[in-house]
């Protein structure tokens, strides 16, 4: 097996959840090629120095095994310094891409471009609430009715996951919560993730 990563935003984030995270999705039609990238650096620099800055201004860097015999049919480019090798997929190959995967998709990091409102739920106490006021919103299920916090993990499982690092990772005064508030929230909403085994996807 290879491990391969692949920085990707949101949106495409959200549809490899809908595949259970077992699989890209298709190409666009001005996207013909599909490019993972051989190393955590290059990845990471993609993510956190562009796609912070654009469309939904986040970046997650994803990772995944790749089976050998598959991927050594192609050859390696580099793009830049030795840093940049990544392989060029046609996008017609992706679904032969998927089938070579080994396991799920990980999310290996996550960096977050200021102004960050992330995926809106349309269900649930988190229904039509951006990244921040969902974890208000988490923060006070808490206090008043932590049954409530671990069903609405359940219902919103989706939102959770896609914002689970945006939560863990930003500061107090963002997220207008004391760290032992952020703490709780967090260790409870993982709690119920390691539980189900349904939402927790990360390296």
């Amino acid at each position: 097996m290879t491990t391969l990563f692949r920085p990707v935003g949101l949106d495409e984030l959200s549809l490899i959840w809908d595949s259970g995270m077992r699989e890209f999705p298709p190409r666009l039609p001005h996207q013909p090629i599909f490019y993972p990238v051989t190393n955590v650096d290059y990845a990471t620099q993609i993510a956190r120095d562009w796609n912070t800055k654009d469309g939904s201004l986040a970046g997650y860097v994803t990772e995944f095994e790749v089976d050998e015999g598959f991927i050594s049919a192609f050859e390696p480019h580099t793009v830049g310094s030795s840093l940049h090798k990544e392989y060029w997929i046609p996008a017609e190959r992706l679904s032969d891409f998927n089938s070579a995967l080994q396991g799920t998709i990980r999310v290996h990091s996550a960096y977050f471009g200021q102004g960050f409102e992330g995926f809106v739920p349309n269900q649930g106490a988190l229904r039509g609430k951006a990244a921040l006021d969902q974890f208000v919103t988490m923060a006070e299920l808490l206090e008043s009715d932590r049954a409530a916090l671990v069903e609405e993990v359940s219902v919103n499982a989706k939102a959770v996951f896609l914002h689970f690092m945006f939560w863990t990772g930003s500061d107090c005064a963002t997220l207008g919560a004391s760290e032992e508030l952020r703490l709780e929230v967090t260790g409870a909403i993982r709690q119920r993730g390691n539980q189900t085994r349904s939402i927790f996807h990360f390296r």
